[in-house]
């Protein structure tokens, strides 16, 4: 007799399974952009990048402070992300989409969402929810901005065309001690292509310092929740890198191939999702000695690479050049 199990519930001893979480810097030890988000950089923006994977969704800018929380943590844990409220009296939350390669083995099942969280203070975050989102739109096109409309405190907020609440959304009443919080959802939208995962406050009447902590992030096939999957740092990292890089680069040969213009290609640490958007600075050229002058182009155009251009005179075919300090950051986000 031979017996289907549920891969995601199966365990060795005590230790479960890898490779079940489906979501990555689940518990934001990755912080590429900073570890502080603020309003004195734009960086608390509604539908803004925070720590690496987490974006902010929020009714308005400047809604919440962001940053990575080192002290109150979980017993054995060494990171949250902090939600502090800067604009009272608004709905907030931080959400993660998934790419569509990732989401095979999930569409189609019951997967469960787990979390670990506390608030500081019960008298005013006294409503988190937590959501499974669909996305029947094109696969990895999701719009991240996945709210409508907000609605009135306790009212689930309104999602736009294309997504779908997977599990009725419904309050978590969470504590001032850390605890572990799931919702599970069978994901039947005909068309899914991807999965996004939700947790917000859904109050109305909040109160200017109060937070919200979570942690220990897990999406998962099954109906329950599994201890969570503890990545190393450097594997983390990597996952991270495939959407976000930020880096500098010091020191690569420039090909001379004509008199007025030379070339070259730094390569990123990570193939990209897609190909990147990013900023590119302070980058120093040299020849023969000296600082190249004239028109620099340092660009993006593939998935792996940055091409380095440089059209000026005098150089002489067949000869390099060096280019020295380029500080960069390359941008694959869903």
């Amino acid at each position: 007799m031979t017996r289907a199990l549920d891969r995601a519930n199966i365990q060795v001893g005590d230790a479960p399974l890898s490779n079940r979480n489906h979501l990555i810097n689940g518990a934001f030890a990755v912080a590429q952009r900073g570890t502080s988000f603020t309003s004195s950089s734009s960086a608390n923006n509604d539908d803004t990048y925070v720590l690496d994977r987490w974006y902010i969704l929020s009714d308005g800018n400047d809604i919440i402070d962001v940053s990575q929380e080192t002290s109150t943590i979980p017993t054995n844990g060494k990171y949250a992300i902090a939600l502090d409220v800067e604009t009272a009296n608004k709905k907030f939350g931080i959400a993660q989409i998934i790419e569509g390669k990732n989401c095979v083995g999930l569409i189609g099942d019951t997967i469960t969402f787990s979390f670990k969280a506390k608030v500081s203070d019960t008298s005013k975050l006294d409503n988190v929810k937590a959501a499974i989102v669909s996305w029947s739109g094109t696969e990895d096109t999701v719009t991240s901005d996945i709210i409508s409309a907000w609605g009135n405190e306790g009212t689930n907020p309104t999602l736009i065309t294309n997504a779908t609440y997977e599990n009725t959304p419904a309050n978590l009443s969470l504590t001032t001690s850390f605890a572990t919080y799931s919702v599970s959802a069978n994901i039947d939208t005909s068309g899914t292509n991807n999965i996004i995962v939700f947790i917000w406050s859904d109050v109305t009447d909040t109160t200017a310092g109060h937070f919200l902590y979570v942690t220990d992030c897990q999406l998962e096939r099954g109906n329950t929740a599994t201890p969570f999957e503890h990545r190393t740092y450097g594997d983390e990292l990597l996952r991270c890198q495939r959407y976000y890089e930020k880096g500098e680069i010091d020191g690569c040969v420039l090909s001379i191939y004509k008199s007025t213009q030379m070339r070259g290609a730094l390569y990123l640490k990570v193939k990209k999702r897609a190909q990147p958007t990013g900023t590119i600075s302070g980058a120093q050229i040299y020849y023969n000695g000296s600082t190249v002058s004239g028109s620099h182009s340092i660009t993006l155009p593939t998935d792996t690479s940055i091409r380095v251009q440089s059209d000026g005179t005098g150089y002489s075919a067949g000869n390099a050049a060096y280019i020295n300090d380029v500080n960069y950051t390359a941008d694959a986000e869903l």
